[in-house]
């Protein structure tokens, strides 16, 4: 072969990898907003959070697996305010996100028996008094709050253990209400955190190499649960993964460029100019799919389902049932749905 085909033979090489860089997904995180879980009536402007559990016993919930040892040991940890720190939590976030006009904490503990295992709701006279007291429509009650540690020692390196411990917390959130002729929502939390490091407690080293104390995680699992608890109360946003496709041709380069600046009615011009002039139905239904994404992001989710609908008819008529196109796109679409769904639900919840 002589040179001049071997360099027309680079050059068409280059021009397919290029080709290839040039069609595939670009991925983008965009902030879409959830309705709260939970939705009260129309009337509740105002809460009140009340702490209402007995703290749990230090023997219970707790255990550690020393270095060398091959069972785990029984351990005490004290759980001491524990239930303040995920009520002071809670108030905090919920009244941060400014749905509801006043989120109250009640000062003080509602339970003063020993009885940690006993739910005990409150009573509708208490409920009434309590509203009264601090001219709230609602309760929020904190009625149960079991916490676990899990602790392994590793090994040992220069005289201080590396250990591994996983947190557990379970919660039950109630609404006290006088209009709920006798219903009280409860909500049920269970998550666990973990965490690794050193068993430092000194200033040899860094916050990031150390593992808390099991009373420190406790105060961040309740925090984290807190923090979880809010999306119940309150509409909020939430971080989500979006993509859309890149493909070889002008119209389509347009488009994603114009999609990069979030130019989404001039991207759809050009996605769509694309898909009117082309023949390949695999092409098709990924502009499909990028127009919808561009609809979504306009907030048009009418539109935005009726062209997810399309690529996914497209992506059926033209490649295998288990093709990783086809499968994203009916991912797509159930979430195009299930915002639909969401959005009078949202707009009722604002506009209470």
């Amino acid at each position: 072969m002589n040179k001049r085909h071997v360099f027309l033979s680079f050059c068409i090489f280059l021009f397919l990898l290029f080709m290839n860089s040039c069609a595939g997904i670009q991925y983008m995180t965009i902030e879409t907003e959830e309705p709260a879980q939970l939705t009260l009536p129309a009337n509740v402007h105002s809460l009140l959070i009340v702490d209402n559990v007995v703290q749990q016993p230090d023997e219970v919930g707790h255990k550690k697996k020393p270095l060398e040892k091959k069972e785990f040991e029984p351990t005490k940890v004290s759980a001491d305010s524990i239930s303040t720190y995920y009520t002071e939590a809670f108030t905090q976030f919920l009244s941060e996100e400014q749905y509801f006009d006043t989120v109250i904490l009640y000062n003080k503990p509602l339970r003063t028996d020993t009885n940690f295992w006993e739910e005990k709701p409150i009573m509708p006279e208490k409920m009434n008094e309590l509203r009264k007291e601090t001219e709230t429509d609602a309760i929020v009650s904190l009625d149960k709050l079991i916490l676990q540690t899990e602790w392994i020692d590793l090994f040992m390196q220069e005289g201080y253990n590396f250990a591994t411990m996983k947190g557990k917390i379970h919660s039950i959130l109630r609404v006290y209400m006088p209009t709920m002729e006798g219903k009280i929502p409860a909500v049920y939390f269970t998550d666990s955190l973990r965490w690794e490091g050193f068993d430092i407690r000194d200033d040899m080293a860094y916050a990031n190499l150390i593992i808390p104390t099991p009373e420190e995680a406790m105060k961040q699992l309740a925090v984290y649960a807190a923090e979880k608890m809010v999306n119940v109360f309150a509409p909020h946003w939430e971080m989500q993964n979006r993509w859309y496709y890149t493909l070889y041709n002008p119209l389509m380069r347009e488009g994603e460029s114009y999609a990069k600046s979030a130019e989404w009615t001039k991207a759809i011009w050009k996605w769509q100019t694309f898909y009117d002039n082309e023949k390949n139905k695999v092409k098709k239904a990924k502009a499909a799919s990028n127009i919808a994404l561009a609809y979504e992001m306009l907030g048009e989710m009418d539109k935005a389902y009726d062209w997810i609908t399309l690529s996914v008819q497209l992506f059926e008529e033209s490649v295998s049932p288990n093709s990783l196109d086809k499968k994203r796109a009916e991912l797509y679409k159930n979430e195009i749905k299930r915002r639909k769904d969401n959005s009078a639900k949202i707009n009722m919840q604002i506009n209470k």
